[in-house]
């Protein structure tokens, strides 16, 4: 009887394990499909990699675990971006129309963000932070025009 009990859990952990694999194949085909941008593989990759991707069952829990990815590897290029700013270690060729060029890319980041909320009929609930973050960035940007 435990044999037959173990026999039993043992496929359906292989099935959980072949869905989830088989949700995240199937979701980053049909992303990739709708965005240029979004490289099949890598998202596969990404997902696969991610031990939270992994025990996702629905589409709303790879929202939740990709989300939580995406953070972590911007708080990661945080680290290295203050690491390079606190060591004024700045990579060679590093001159003010390249940081123009980027900080004006990221201006449009926190519009975005909102802009994303308001075609869901949704209220962000980061809106005082984009702001916040708008004015950050347009700092050095009006600083870097002035140089």
């Amino acid at each position: 009887m435990k044999l037959l009990v173990s026999v039993v859990m043992f496929f359906l952990l292989l099935n959980c394990f072949a869905t989830a694999q088989t949700l995240i194949r199937d979701s980053c085909k049909t992303a990739a499909a709708k965005d240029p941008n979004l490289k099949y593989d890598f998202c596969v990759q990404s997902l696969e990699q991610d031990p939270q991707s992994k025990t996702a069952t629905t589409l709303s829990g790879l929202v939740l675990a990709s989300t939580n990815n995406a953070a972590s590897k911007a708080i990661n290029v945080k680290g290295i971006v203050e690491t390079i700013l606190k060591n004024k270690n700045y990579p060679p060729g590093t001159e003010n129309a390249s940081a123009n060029v980027h900080l004006s890319a990221a201006l449009d980041e926190p519009s975005t963000c909102e802009d994303g909320f308001k075609e869901k009929h949704a209220i962000s609930p980061v809106t005082n932070e984009n702001n916040i973050l708008f004015q950050k960035i347009l700092i050095p940007l009006a600083f870097t025009n002035m140089l």
